[in-house]
């Protein structure tokens, strides 16, 4: 079984460098998570808005909870201070677990006061329902703001990072201020396996394009969360820590011009929402 190095948060909690996506996975949820645990994952990656999270916690039961790090996410229409807590309650539930490693704001809403939604996550951090706060598809102007009224540490910022979108100001700045980014969709929903220096890349090394993607954002200090329902594709996720990239790849890759890529993004609907793109 691969042992997955961690990262250490600006809380002093461990993460796992790699863990397991579950958005979009629909009736393949539970046997695909059964799969990454069997095969050495223990960094589950879940959210409301995938709208799965019951059946994650079914593949969870039978495992060791403190020997996991599960991560779950609010939605952007719940965060107000009481749906806060009623969205982290209902997750804990599907979840099956006292408590989360990691709860995210999954989307900022400008609708609702920051301030009322991250008062929400300090009373589940203070009741250790969470252990770690965090957010995703976050600015650095938005984390400014976050970092200066929040009562936790700001751990973590999940965003949209691949070789085809990666905004190193960002994660220039999560480094300076101890927070973790974390990839979002690292492949770009596959579409990066066909780049032709992915290409290359993974001939030269023996390894598949998504292994190459991925060893490219960890030699970042990118934490990333890919998913996939094929057991064989889940266990060749893992298999990246036997190789590294050369310093002049990683700054080939980072160098692909936009245009030579696609117009992808994440979009609130898809991402959030659990609708296909």
């Amino acid at each position: 079984m691969t042992e997955v190095p961690e990262v250490e948060l600006n809380t002093g909690s461990m993460m796992p460098m790699v863990g397991f996506g579950t958005w979009d996975l629909r009736e393949k949820t539970t046997s695909s998570v059964a799969n990454a645990l069997d095969l050495g994952y223990t960094h589950i990656d879940a959210a409301e808005g995938y709208l799965n999270e019951d059946q994650v916690g079914k593949a969870l039961k039978g495992y060791d909870r403190e020997d996991l790090f599960i991560t779950s996410k609010v939605l952007p229409g719940n965060l107000n201070y009481g749906s806060v807590v009623d969205a982290c309650n209902r997750s804990l539930d599907k979840l099956g677990t006292p408590y989360l490693d990691l709860y995210l704001i999954h989307w900022p809403n400008l609708a609702i006061s920051l301030r009322e939604t991250l008062h929400a996550f300090k009373k589940l951090y203070d009741l250790g329902k969470v252990r770690n706060v965090g957010v995703s598809n976050f600015s650095i102007y938005e984390l400014k703001i976050a970092r200066r009224i929040s009562e936790t540490p700001i751990s973590v910022n999940q965003v949209q990072f691949h070789p085809w979108y990666h905004d190193e100001e960002l994660l220039s700045y999560c480094k300076e201020q101890g927070i973790q980014l974390t990839a979002a969709a690292p492949f770009a929903r596959t579409a990066v396996f066909d780049d032709p220096l992915i290409v290359e890349l993974a001939k030269k090394y023996d390894k598949t394009p998504a292994q190459i993607v991925l060893r490219w954002s960890l030699q970042k200090g990118v934490v990333t969360v890919p998913r996939s329902s094929s057991r064989e594709h889940i266990e060749e996720n893992l298999q990246i820590f036997d190789f590294q990239l050369e310093d002049s790849e990683i700054k080939k890759i980072d160098e692909i011009p936009r245009e030579q890529g696609c117009d992808y993004e994440i979009s609130l609907d898809d991402e959030v929402f659990g609708i296909p793109s």
